[in-house]
């Protein structure tokens, strides 16, 4: 007899399309193996020969957590670089460098959790670094790039499969698990959605991750948009991953669940395909599927929608064709191309923020180089480790000769001396001590575990020196002199072990609290004092030490010294990415931390000739007037030294610009919390102060002339042109800029928003003609009125310059639109939500499903205004549809109130009920309402 060879099953056959392929292979899965691939570790079902999976791979700027990698500037420097042709080269150097990790290393995933397209709508955000702009059209012109570098170009195939983060309305660390975020449909359509939607629509994203925080009252992870929004959007199956824990957090710490079972089945429901929870322990989450199962909370077809999403990201990465993925061999990593790409997205991103003309240097410039970063090269959270590194002092030592350049850091060097008359001593380390944080890779690089393998540090009549550095709000570092962080590490004790600050909680910072004479060392990670022991300095709940600071040299001195006796001085400030403003960390102002101003003011002092180079993650606010020339770039990765130095040296002219709004002070910024863009005028699209720099500003070693603008508008699209010359006598690039304006709005506009924009490269002398089509969407705005979309008719200014207040040329426009008209209120009323404007309000949800509500900040009284209302023929009464308690009063201008009371308390905020009460009105009117007490208002509703 002849064996038969078993038959192909049809999810193995390459030639069928990959949703029938996909259906046969739900069809041979069991419940049970289906329910195990909700958990971001998927396990392998060996019976199919189908592989595990796991989704998540950190890959923001080069691949992160995974060991060595090349790594390239932060997305804000990204974002700065205006350049959508590099980022999508740096998406396609990531995804070739994913591919041949994971070729060595199965841990690496091919879902990579990247880009990050949250808007930068507010400075302090701790997460700044992660972003791209501001503006929502820049910020999908760089997200799409790079989602197309990172997904490749094979029409079958993806490199990667990139998942977009953090879906919605998500700018704050504060309590991220907890706030919500107020978003009304104006915001919501012109500024959050759009990000996504753009880079989504663009075709490279496979899916988006929701962000910790909730949206109008409800959790993203139950958010009824991605339903209703974000799978509209295109025709491939979406995957959305949880954050991490997230899942957990509906029920331990939003308590908006009563159980894991009813959280869990919502957010499946909801469109959660993917539970990143307790780590690679799925068991938790398969069980709280088996419950909902059980309880009726879920059906098999539920959870086959999401397994199905998540086989569809699977086949489109290849796996179940290895002969025919045209990936499977990539094994680029660390080239010489990635190496010059790295350099030349670094230089691209530095940002010239003033000049008066002391840059570029002259080869023969006599430099000081000073601050705290002058001789770092900064890692973020989401960095991978450094292969290649150069800092700003090694760049300029290579361009300018190391007799050319004088360096002080502009640390305090400091003793500790103990209240028995001894110092804090650093014993002498191992030879074989040199490890870097992470080089070894982790999934999870938050358990990565302090050294123990070290002396801890003791105390002696002598003592060892320290540098002290203040990075602001109090919080310091001390450094051994052999490069090495003073840290603490599981077992208490203090050891000279890190590299760098770092980790998901620093070890390695300190607070110096004054007590009595002297003062008290609080460790930040561990919140506990030094104290001093016969084992060694360690960390204890008792016993704290109370120390002498003797500061042997000031900063100060060490800087006026070397800036005296330079031509030109560069001072290098700015942050470290993991202290102070970072994921589960806002900052608290815009200020240089004290003592980088009192090394700025110390150079500044001694040299009139300073140069202010911010190495930093986020904007800061200081004088520029006392200075020679400001730079900004971003942290930007492993070449972050050498381009700093070649842009100074004018080897390359300046041409990143800012993607956001610097402001002045403090005082411009809203409260952080507060989202609504349009009512807070947040952002250069409606802020009307004087910014210190404005969005898109930057400068050049060369000046550029625009000329020849024109605009036919045909069909959907405005025609725009215009010619850039490089009227100066180096070749450089500019960024050309096009903004709208709407002239008479009936709403409040943005004072002027980007259109489109080119980078382009120009030679002395050299005219371009730049052209964008424009369709005339863009020109629209959400009228709540219509609960969607409308091109207002009338006159648009246009806009061409360098930023977005150095205009250069302009025009006007009219446009046929859609003219205003009066809201018709009867028959079907006013939704809550669909005000035009409101104070002292929020939203919420109207139900834990879908539908928002409105009701007063903290339970006080707030006010709604609906303009323009058509109450027809007339009308006799009102009705409202609230929750909880208070107060409604409905006016019209001139007339007293209707006056709507519910006195006692509904069973739940979404236990609604109606009140009517007489409600004469005719015409058209403004509509004034005024809430009371902590209620919720769904509806307004007219009768007559």
């Amino acid at each position: 007899m002849t064996a038969h060879t078993p038959p192909t099953p049809p999810f193995r056959d390459p030639h069928l399309p990959f949703a029938k392929r996909i259906d046969d292979l739900l069809s041979r899965l069991t419940l049970d193996e289906k329910v195990s691939f909700l958990h971001q570790f998927a396990p392998a079902v060996e019976r199919l020969g189908v592989g595990a999976f796991r989704t998540g791979q950190e890959a923001l700027h080069g691949v992160a957590w995974m060991g060595p990698a090349t790594v390239f500037p932060q997305a804000v420097g990204l974002g700065a670089t205006w350049n959508e042709e590099l980022v999508r080269r740096v998406g396609e150097a990531v995804s070739k460098e994913v591919r041949a990790m994971r070729a060595r290393d199965e841990r690496v995933g091919l879902n990579v959790w990247s880009p990050t397209v949250n808007l930068l709508r507010h400075p302090l955000w701790g997460r700044n670094e992660e972003g791209y702009s501001e503006d929502p059209k820049l910020t999908s012109a760089i997200a799409t790039a790079y989602t197309h570098g990172l997904r490749g170009e094979h029409p079958t195939y993806w490199r990667t499969a990139p998942v977009l983060k953090h879906w919605l309305a998500h700018n704050n660390e504060t309590d991220r698990d907890v706030t919500s975020s107020s978003v009304r449909p104006r915001v919501l359509h012109e500024y959050d959605l759009r990000a996504f939607r753009e880079t989504v629509e663009a075709g490279a994203v496979a899916g988006v991750m929701p962000a910790y925080n909730l949206v109008n009252g409800r959790p993203n992870h139950v958010s009824p948009y991605l339903r209703e929004h974000l799978r509209t959007w295109t025709d491939e199956e979406l995957l959305v991953c949880s954050d991490a824990g997230a899942p957990s957090n509906l029920v331990d710490s939003e308590h908006y669940f009563d159980t894991h079972e009813e959280a869990t089945a919502a957010a499946l429901t909801a469109g959660v395909d993917s539970f990143t929870d307790h780590g690679t322990d799925s068991s938790k989450i398969t069980a709280r599927v088996r419950g909902a199962l059980d309880r009726g909370l879920l059906t098999e077809a539920d959870v086959d929608a999401a397994v199905r999403r998540q086989l569809s990201v699977r086949f489109r990465l290849g796996e179940f064709d290895p002969h025919y993925d045209p990936h499977a061999g990539t094994g680029e990593f660390d080239t010489p191309a990635h190496r010059a790409l790295a350099q030349e997205a670094a230089e691209q991103a530095v940002v010239l923020l003033r000049n008066d003309g002391v840059l570029p240097l002259a080869p023969d410039t006599r430099i000081a180089v000073v601050g705290l970063l002058a001789d770092e090269c900064k890692l973020d959270w989401y960095s991978g480790t450094l292969i290649h590194r150069s800092t700003p002092l090694e760049g300029l030592y290579e361009r300018f000769g190391a007799e050319r350049v004088a360096f002080a850091e502009g640390v305090d060097r400091v003793l500790l001396k103990t209240s028995a008359g001894t110092y804090l001593h650093v014993p002498a380390a191992p030879e074989a001590a040199d490890t870097v944080r992470g080089a070894e890779g982790a999934l999870d690089p938050a358990l990565l575990a302090g050294r123990t393998d070290l002396p801890p540090l003791t105390t002696d009549a002598a003592g060892t020196e320290l540098a002290l550095a203040d990075w602001g709000e109090d919080v310091l570092t001390l450094r051994a002199p052999d490069g090495r962080y003073l840290s603490v590490a599981e077992d208490g004790f203090l050891r000279a072990s890190a590299d760098q600050p770092g980790g998901w909680v620093v070890q390695e910072t300190f607070r110096l609290e004054p007590h009595g004479n002297g003062h008290l060392l609080r460790h930040v990670g561990t919140g506990r004092h030094v104290s001093v022991t016969a084992e060694g300095v360690k960390v204890a709940e008792d016993n704290a030490e109370i120390f002498e600071l003797i500061v042997v040299e000031r900063g100060e001195d060490a800087v006026t010294r070397v800036a005296a006796g330079a031509d030109v001085v560069v001072v290098v400030a700015g942050n470290d990415p993991h202290i102070n403003g970072r994921e589960t960390e806002d900052r608290t102002t815009l200020r240089l931390p004290a003592q980088q101003e009192r090394i700025l003011e110390a150079a500044r002092a001694a040299n009139p000739r300073t140069v202010l180079a911010l190495v930093s993650a986020y904007p800061y606010a200081f004088e520029p007037g006392r200075l020679s020339a400001a730079l900004w770039t971003a942290h930007g990765g492993q070449a972050a030294g050498t381009a700093l130095a070649r842009v100074l040296a004018g080897d390359v002219s300046p041409a990143g610009r800012l993607p956001q709004t610097w402001y002045a002070d403090d005082a411009d910024l809203p409260d952080l919390l507060d989202y609504d863009v349009i009512g807070a005028r947040q952002t250069y699209l409606y802020f009307e102060g004087a910014p210190l720099f404005p969005f898109g500003h930057g400068l050049s070693y060369t000046s550029f002339g625009y000329a020849d603008l024109a605009v036919a508008v045909e069909d959907d699209l405005a025609r725009v042109s215009f010619t850039v010359t490089n009227t100066g006598e180096a070749t450089a690039d500019e960024v050309a800029q096009l903004y709208t304006r709407a002239v008479d709005p009936s709403v409040t506009r943005p004072r002027r928003e980007l259109l489109a924009h080119r980078r382009l490269t120009l030679a002395p002398g050299e005219r371009r003609e730049v052209s964008f089509d424009v369709p005339l969407s863009a020109f629209t705005f959400w009228d709540v009125s219509r609960g969607g979309r409308r091109l207002e008719p009338g006159p648009y200014d246009l806009l061409v310059g360098a930023s977005s207040e150095d205009v250069r040329l302009r025009t006007t426009v009219t446009l046929d639109g859609d003219p205003a008209a009066p809201r018709p209120v009867p028959p079907r009323g006013l939704a809550a939500v669909d005000f035009d404007e409101q104070s002292g309000t929020e939203i919420v949800d109207r139900t834990k499903v879908s539908g928002d509500a409105v009701t007063p900040v903290a339970g006080g009284s707030g006010e709604l205004v609906y303009r323009a209302c058509d109450f027809g023929a007339g009308t006799t009464g009102v009705t409202v549809e609230v929750a909880g308690e208070g107060t409604v009063e409905v006016s019209l201008a001139g007339a007293p109130p209707a006056v709507l009371t519910l006195d006692t308390a509904t069973a739940g905020p979404y236990d609604y009920t109606t009140l009517g009460a007489p409600f004469a009105a005719e015409g058209v009117h403004d509509l004034r309402l005024r809430l009371r007490g902590p209620l919720r208002l769904a509806l307004v509703g007219f009768s007559g």
